[in-house]
């Protein structure tokens, strides 16, 4: 019995230590908020060590979110001095910050008494500042360095008064100089160190803590020293190149080096112009990403979305230059996964080219929306204002979200959803061009706010990295919470910039109002049109964009059945020895390129005489347009390796030539009054191809070809399907008499 008594004692001894653990706050992940921070003041330390975390951050915006998830990921609890007070510290972009000494004053002069002279005070910036460990760890660096009482964060630039950098003591080293971003030492000496003279809360906190580290009498007898290696604080700011983030490491999250001082900072600022730096390594650190873990931070916001509870969404629709496929564009406007009557509908055209057509999208459609407005070319609204109206139209009340959508955007139905559930307040899906690195993000900017490239955009835009990131630029589509806007600013967030675009000066704005822009490649969201090589001056100019705009363009023009052409054991029609048959373009491929070739207008007249040839001579012509004369033959050529070569390659087997080669590409006109006919000839190829344009019997009476060798001809050209046959020896042919109407086919000698 004793035995077991002993035993059970024992157990309970270990439940109560566990409780008591627990209640302290070793198993707490808690994180003061503005309503928590009486809790916090009370909360005992789970350490040793009497540690109190303190920082201060009037705004509650993305900034000190993200400090606050670094602090509760390693269990550590911040108490945020000054949320809800005005901030009176100045612009933080210059000399200012003072208000952050008066409130830390106030602080440590309430927390101080006779009993708690080894209590440490741990203080941050928070906006720009994340924890990289636990406050164990922070704690024991701090006790390595020897005689220090206080210690500073370091950095290598004398701000921001640079004639004291004589007076520092020390300045062979890394860093130098005393940053006010972070420090961390006793509650007696800091409050000593507070209360060395008085600060106007507009006046400069750096500048006030290097003048008390700059007196030596303060500094030896309060033995405050600074973080020159970087041991527990690593400021960005001038050391870009010094840090190192670790990526693909055995442990199983990501971490920063600095590679100079071969220290594993604990606390990371971004301080000065660094911010954007910090963004960036904030996608990974405090557990954010990992090669292994995939994107933590994608599932800690989300919201589930609620069909009878959805929020009405702004659709800004912005059509600002010529687009490729905006037929298609609109109708993907349609077909959004979302109630229409839970949309207001702003469509906006600059765009005089489009404008019939946007007209008649928009009186088919409008009254399918909660509300819709248009913005007409011939209303000459410049974009940026444009884009205005319908942030301030949103803010106005009369929706929860905008939703701003380019017509270079090719969005999946799903897309808008997705973005309302990620729970980001500005978010964007990643658009890039169909097999190219252009996006709708960068990943960094330069000095000037200009593109730059970040370390990880190619991870990114081909989602070899897939996650939510923090990015400095975003445009052509994203959805941005409009509470966001009403509720944090006194100035508005704006489209309108001398000099600058709507966009760039749309995200300068955002970054300069600290929130933060996000871009998703968690799923396949669509792509980008390309419209650089869009010319409107052709005639239908969509046609033309089989290079640029291959996923449109095939949608588009390609034969609904020509997939079918590589079903695995098909027997491929063969209406003559050697001659086949495949279905290759739309009906409405085929039409327009009739309308190309009768827009031009300049038909050979059928005589041997043919200056387009090298050599002058036709032996056997025809009336025909060459592609090169409506310039077409890059893009035919194009069409013969991408889309006919495969199927020359199933049906005449062995023979592999890559790009084909074909001198002769051109469209031929039949007319009874005209040339009606062809005569027998041999073609100047290893294989031909003849494509038909329009229908027998429909557009046109008689015509076919005849395969003279095998005594059989075809008749019922099928409009937009393809013959391929062999040239030169063995398919001597003819074409056959057309007796009504006009017969169109394009032809192209291939592998002369």
């Amino acid at each position: 019995m004793a035995v077991k008594e002993r035993r059970c004692l024992s157990k309970c001894y270990w439940i109560v230590a566990i409780l008591i653990i627990f209640k302290s706050g070793v198993l707490s992940e808690d994180v003061c908020t503005k309503d928590e921070n009486e809790n916090c003041k009370a909360h005992p330390s789970f350490y040793k060590d009497d540690v109190t975390v303190l920082t201060v951050a009037t705004d509650e915006n993305n900034g000190l979110e993200r400090f606050l998830r670094s602090a509760k990921i390693y269990g550590i609890n911040v108490e945020v001095l000054g949320l809800g007070h005005v901030w009176s510290g100045g612009d933080m972009n210059y000399a200012g910050g003072g208000q952050k000494i008066n409130l830390l004053k106030d602080k440590l002069q309430e927390l101080i008494n006779a009993k708690n002279k080894e209590k440490i005070i741990l203080f941050t910036d928070s906006y720009d500042v994340m924890f990289l460990s636990t406050l164990e760890e922070i704690v024991k660096k701090f006790k390595s360095f020897p005689d220090t009482r206080v210690l500073f964060s370091a950095e290598q630039f004398c701000w921001p008064n640079t004639n004291l950098a004589t007076q520092y003591p020390t300045t062979e080293v890394a860093n130098p100089f005393l940053n006010s971003g972070g420090f961390i030492g006793y509650l007696p000496e800091l409050l000593e160190i507070v209360n060395f003279k008085e600060i106007k809360n507009n006046d400069d906190d750096q500048l006030f803590y290097t003048m008390a580290y700059l007196d030596k009498s303060l500094r030896e007898g309060l033995k405050i020293s600074l973080d020159h290696n970087s041991v527990i604080f690593q400021n960005l700011n001038g050391a870009l190149s010094d840090v190192e983030l670790k990526l693909n490491t055995t442990e199983d999250w990501p971490y920063i080096e600095n590679v100079v001082t071969k220290q594993r900072p604990l606390i990371v600022h971004g301080n000065g112009p660094s911010k954007l730096t910090l963004n960036n390594l904030g996608n990974y650190l405090a557990k954010s990403w990992s090669q292994r873990h995939g994107c933590a931070i994608c599932e800690e916001k989300k919201i589930e979305l609620k069909e009878d509870l959805l929020p009405n969404v702004m659709m800004a629709v912005f059509i600002e230059q010529e687009t490729p496929f905006l037929e298609e564009f609109l109708v993907s406007l349609l077909e959004i996964d979302y109630p229409k009557q839970k949309i207001h509908l702003l469509l906006r055209n600059n765009v005089e080219f489009h404008e019939s057509e946007v007209d008649t999208f928009f009186q088919s459609h409008s009254k399918e929306f909660l509300t819709a407005k248009r913005i007409k070319p011939s209303d000459l609204i410049a974009e940026s204002e444009a884009r205005n109206i319908a942030k301030d139209r949103c803010m106005n009340s009369i929706c929860e979200y905008l939703f701003s959508i380019d017509s270079l955007s090719r969005v999946e139905p799903g897309t808008l959803r997705y973005l309302l559930s990620s729970g980001y307040d500005v978010i964007a899906p990643l658009l890039a061009r169909s097999g190219q690195a252009w996006s709708n993000f960068w990943g960094a900017t330069n000095s000037a706010g200009f593109y730059a490239r970040s370390h990880d955009y190619m991870d990114i835009v081909y989602r070899g990295n897939k996650g939510i990131w923090n990015v400095p630029f975003i445009t052509n589509c994203y959805l941005m919470k409009i509470s966001t806007f009403q509720t944090r600013f006194t100035k508005t967030v704006s489209y309108t910039k001398e000099n600058v675009d709507a966009d760039m000066a749309f995200c300068a704005s955002l970054r300069e109002h600290g929130i933060f822009m996000y871009v998703s490649n968690e799923e396949n969201f669509g792509h980008l049109i390309n419209p650089e090589n869009y010319d409107i001056t052709r005639t239908h100019p969509d046609v033309y964009q089989v290079i640029d705009n291959k996923i449109e363009w095939e949608k588009r023009y390609l034969n609904e059945n020509f997939s079918i052409n590589f079903e695995p054991n098909r027997e491929h029609l063969m209406p003559c020895p050697d001659v086949y048959w495949f279905p290759m373009m739309s009906a409405r491929f085929c039409q327009e390129w009739i309308d190309v070739m009768e827009a031009y207008g300049k038909w050979s007249d059928g005589s041997n005489q043919d200056s387009r040839l090298e050599g002058g001579y036709e032996a056997v012509p025809t009336r025909d347009i060459h592609m090169k004369q409506v310039g077409l033959e890059r893009q035919w050529l194009y069409i013969l390796k991408t889309y006919v070569r495969p199927l020359q390659e199933m049906v005449f087997t062995g023979y592999y030539h890559n790009p084909p080669n074909s001198l002769m590409n051109f469209v031929v006109r039949y007319r009874p009054d005209e040339q009606p006919s062809l005569r027998p000839h041999h073609d100047s190829s290893t294989y031909t191809i003849n494509l038909a344009l329009n229908t027998p019997n429909v557009d046109y009476e008689g015509g076919g070809c005849r395969f003279i060798r095998y005594n059989c001809s075809v008749h019922e050209m099928r409009r937009g399907w393809l013959l391929m046959h062999p040239g030169r020896l063995t398919h001597y042919h003819e074409g056959l008499l057309v007796t009504k109407g006009t017969r169109y086919i394009m032809i192209s000698f291939v592998n002369p």
